[in-house]
């Protein structure tokens, strides 16, 4: 049976942890920022994980 390819798009938006885990980026971060507090921007600038009901769905795209 061959390789499972990497879904690419998803490899740009979301890493593997060491655990496992699934690691993405907080969304609304990209423009329009004027308008949100400094406290909003500073919490979106941390990343956050998956919920495990998704990372199930990335499993197949994030094989390696």
């Amino acid at each position: 049976m061959p390789k499972m390819k990497t879904n690419r798009a998803a490899a740009k938006r979301f890493k593997k942890t060491a655990n496992g885990k699934i690691k993405r980026k907080k969304a609304l971060a990209r423009h329009i920022m004027t308008k949100k507090s400094a406290k909003r921007k500073r919490h979106l600038r941390k990343a956050t994980y998956v919920k495990s009901a998704d990372a199930k769905k990335l499993k197949y795209l994030l094989p390696g």
